[in-house]
């Protein structure tokens, strides 16, 4: 029997394209995927990126074994914003909503969004998420006594264990596939970021409770002697232990490893060190001499450690691909007097690098960003532009799998893995709203009204009347504007700054096909 002409050529077109799927499938790699993200760590806080006052020897072997990036920048220099572009691969700045959320924010990623983790389920992985969340949850009305919903189980995460926010913040509860952990129905959960529940204590009221002292906007609810944001009622057995944090987090990395051994899986394990407030397991508290600030940090390198550990007792470090990076740059007085400024001694959180958190100078975004694969990413440094919010299309690359048109994720797997030297070239950076663009060794920031240096923090923010023009090959610690001496480079900045943010309006839920 004879075929019609036309069935013929979709035949034939049919089995070329499934040719090349088989192809790109037989070419693409599954390891396990392990992102170690810290949260506050800045690019001076790591021996392996020059800290001498403090002791990380875990992540420094991480970085001597791997692949350690000098260029590696978060998408932004607060938390949320960053976590949304690793997790969806999208610029924050185009999402109005992508800023620092209170605890009782609805779920910033919509439910249809392409993700990172729902990107690995196509190719076949388990996905989990371990840690601080802080992209919101529910529909902005949650109840705490009930299934949670949207959340991270619904945009991509098969298991998730998560405090909802911060440490800092309410409700001061785990949530373990939406479900607040420990919950009791006699003593049920109410929180509110507006006004205090009748008779409940708060760090104004009762002084004599606290157990650490807030230097700014931590005077709500007092939850194991720590006054927080936000107030809060009941839940009295679910509350965490704050001492217990890293070693809670680390042992549900650790079970889902073990789980999921066979793989592959995704892990996404969001530390929450050493973000305010600073409490330390009493085997770490003081072992830094720097105050709880370097006692946590030491206390996540033990943490990375005990990880690796794991990978290697179940025998797959081989087939696990780790990458290891912070949401924003460092800050040291963040809301609690607990010494962290006045034990600093000769530390520079920021490194060689000017600003912190909160800023639009390099410090608020370039962060540490290491990539171990042993035996197949080899051991250097990498100074190749690489953002975290490239990983979607990195590693969609990687797995053999393609990704939704409109991200701004761009396929770097070659840099990732050691195998180029060619990473982006130009990226925007974003800082509570503002944004400035990095082309190349220059970085351009437009003029931004309000304060040089923020009042509590003591960071310098990056705003000046004035255009600034950076030459970071000679001048890392941007202390030479040139926007006056070369001109025609800030023009040319300007036109490309332009030409990407005058995108601004483009959709940002984009569904997989």
């Amino acid at each position: 029997m004879k075929l019609p002409y036309l069935l013929l050529l979709a035949l034939l077109a049919t089995m070329a394209c499934t040719q090349l799927s088989g192809e790109k499938k037989s070419q693409a790699e599954r390891p396990n995927i392990i992102v170690v993200y810290l949260d506050d760590l800045g690019y001076g806080d790591v021996g392996a990126y020059g800290a001498r006052a403090i002791k990380t020897p875990n992540i420094d072997k991480l970085a001597r074994e791997g692949l350690r990036f000098t260029n590696g920048y978060a998408s932004s220099s607060t938390c949320t914003p960053s976590r949304y572009a690793l997790l969806t691969g999208i610029y924050p700045w185009r999402n109005k909503d992508a800023k620092i959320l209170p605890g009782t924010a609805p779920l910033l990623i919509d439910s249809q969004q392409q993700t990172l983790p729902k990107m690995l389920k196509l190719a076949g992985y388990h996905t989990g998420v371990v840690g601080k969340w802080h992209l919101g949850l529910g529909t902005g009305q949650v109840d705490w006594n009930a299934s949670i919903a949207p959340g991270p189980n619904d945009v991509g995460f098969d298991y998730s264990f998560i405090m909802a926010a911060t440490q800092d913040r309410v409700p001061t509860v785990f949530i373990e596939n939406g479900r607040v952990a420990g919950v009791e129905a006699d003593d049920p959960i109410e929180v509110n970021y507006q006004q205090n529940f009748e008779g409940e204590p708060t760090a104004l009221s009762h002084p004599e409770r606290l157990r650490m002292r807030w230097h700014h906007g931590h005077n709500n609810s007092i939850v194991n002697g720590i006054p927080r944001i936000g107030f809060m009622k009941g839940g009295e057995s679910a509350k965490w232990v704050d001492e217990n944090m890293a070693d809670t987090f680390l042992n549900r990395a650790q079970t889902y490893i073990k789980k999921h051994r066979d793989g592959p899986f995704f892990l996404y394990y969001a530390m929450h060190q050493p973000h305010v407030p600073r409490t330390p397991h009493p085997r770490f508290a003081g072992l830094s001499g720097m105050g709880p600030r370097g006692d946590v940090i030491m206390e996540a390198d033990w943490c990375v450690g005990e990880l690796m550990k794991t990978l290697a007792d179940e025998g797959i470090l081989e087939n696990t691909l780790v990458i290891f990076s912070s949401d924003n740059g460092p800050v040291v007085n963040d809301g609690y007097y607990d010494d962290a400024a006045e034990r600093l001694g000769d530390h520079k959180p920021s490194g060689p690098l000017r600003g912190g958190k909160y800023s639009l100078y390099e410090a608020g975004a370039r962060v540490p960003f290491i990539v171990h694969w042993k035996n197949r990413v080899a051991p250097g440094v990498s100074d190749a532009i690489i953002c975290q919010m490239d990983l979607l299309a990195s590693l969609a690359d990687l797995v053999g799998v393609e990704i939704a048109a409109g991200s701004d994720s761009q396929p770097m797997r070659a840099a990732l893995l050691g195998d180029s030297d060619s990473g982006r070239t130009e990226l925007i950076l974003e800082a509570s709203s503002r944004t400035a663009l990095r082309h190349g060794d220059w970085v351009m920031i437009p003029p931004y009204k309000g304060p040089q240096m923020s009042a509590q923090v003591k960071i310098e923010l990056g705003n000046s009347t004035e255009y600034q023009l950076y030459n970071l090959k000679d001048d890392l610690g941007q202390q030479h504007n040139l926007a006056i001496a070369q001109p025609e480079k800030l023009q040319e900045l300007i036109q490309i700054f332009h030409k990407i943010r005058g995108a601004a309006g483009r959709p940002v839920a984009l569904k997989l096909e």
